[in-house]
């Protein structure tokens, strides 16, 4: 296992003729955070200095260029998912993610030589490293890439906390290197039996660069401006890019409790929370990228324990409250331990009384706060690095092997 080392690395044109070295981020829209990955890293990347250009590639753009999934069902392969999302209907995913695993095992030969030929195809400038922030498909394309462009590295960003073995982030038996946010993760890597020089660990999750950003100046004249009562603890509901019917039930039952509500891109569950009676003052959001301006703005976080928006509100100092039980997604399970291991929030069974835990977290909001700010994430700092390290070491390698 490595842990990143952080001195600035200096990358060889074994790879690029001496120009400056493409990378190449996948990524699809599957929930959200995985776009919203790719975002923060091209951002990192710029912000660390190392002169890379950066590609940012839709998967799914690539299996299906001529968009023919989208012809016969009027949708996006991710729309499926996102809808379940958005409707709360997450039993039963863990099951369905073994289906989808075996159909991607049956189709590996196609995907590979899919994704051969667009790394091949020569009126395409050819990357000096591909980056992926997805799951499931890392296997092929790391199969693909190394048949395509021999030598070259690929490296798979997690953005879950926890793995969800197997065949899920890490693929062992390709030439993948992983890029661990916890120590969790890390040892799930070493279980699976990935090659301890191809692990990385970084503290966290990639996280925007509003996130990173100081406490704003003016919080109280903000509130108010949004019509929010800065005397009055808030909370921010927030179940992900898609919303959840969910958060009907929350505001009935927190209605004489502050709350800011953000909607993503779920327009109808936007409407229904505005015409929805409340006691207290209450903001609904449709979709932002303002979501850490909000957070700033707020006191603490319910929502649904993803790895991303949960860390970020952590990182923004939001005690969180959460749920674990039959619904919760397989990948989001851990996060509600590490919620729970280092004192950040309350997990709930369900949200049936949610008002009584409400008043729990707020009469210890101040020692939860302090068990925020010994939680933070520094991986859009790291990861820049990690990569610069990898890239220097397999444009070594391509050299030497040229000397030879």
């Amino acid at each position: 296992m490595k842990q990143a080392a952080f001195q600035r690395c200096e990358t060889s044109g074994a790879f690029g003729n001496g120009d400056a070295p493409l990378v190449e981020l996948i990524y699809f829209n599957a929930g959200g955070g995985h776009r919203a990955s790719s975002l923060a890293l091209e951002s990192a990347i710029e912000r660390a200095g190392l002169g890379w250009k950066v590609r940012r590639t839709h998967l799914f753009d690539v299996l299906d260029p001529r968009a023919r999934f989208r012809q016969w069902t009027g949708m996006e392969p991710e729309d499926v998912y996102n809808k379940r999302l958005a409707r709360g209907w997450t039993l039963g995913l863990a099951q369905e993610l073994r289906v989808l695993q075996q159909m991607i095992r049956w189709g590996h030969r196609s995907l590979v030589q899919s994704l051969t030929r667009y790394w091949s195809h020569g009126r395409l400038a050819q990357p000096a490293m591909v980056v992926s922030l997805i799951p499931n498909f890392n296997r092929a394309m790391a199969d693909a890439l190394a048949v395509a462009l021999p030598g070259r590295p690929f490296v798979t960003v997690m953005t879950d906390l926890a793995d969800c073995p197997p065949r899920f982030w890490a693929e062992p038996r390709t030439q993948q290197v992983l890029v661990c946010g916890s120590p969790f993760a890390q040892a799930q890597a070493r279980l699976a039996g990935m090659a301890p020089h191809r692990v990385w660990g970084v503290s966290g999750m990639l996280l925007g660069d509003a996130f990173h950003q100081p406490p704003i100046a003016d919080r109280c004249a903000q509130q108010q401006a949004l019509g929010l009562d800065p005397g009055r603890p808030t909370g921010l509901v927030l179940f992900g890019s898609e919303g959840s019917r969910a958060m009907l039930s929350i505001a009935r039952q927190l209605s004489g409790t502050q709350l800011i509500l953000a909607c993503g891109r779920n327009a109808g569950l936007a409407g229904e929370l505005r015409a929805l009676p409340r006691e207290a003052p209450t903001l609904v959001l449709d979709y932002t990228r303002e979501m850490a301006r909000y957070m700033q703005l707020a006191d603490f976080f319910i929502g649904k324990p993803g790895s991303g928006s949960l860390s970020e509100a952590v990182q923004m100092g939001l005690p969180p409250i959460v749920v674990r039980n039959a619904w919760t997604m397989p990948q989001e399970r851990y996060c509600t331990e590490w919620v729970s291991d280092n004192g950040l929030g309350l997990v709930l069974p369900n949200y049936r009384r949610l008002a009584p835990a409400v008043e729990q977290l707020l009469q210890r909001l101040d020692e939860r706060k302090a068990a925020t700010r010994r939680v933070r994430s520094a991986a859009a700092v790291q990861v820049p690095f990690v990569l610069a390290q990898v890239l220097e070491a397999a444009s070594r390698a391509e050299g030497m092997k040229k000397a030879a």
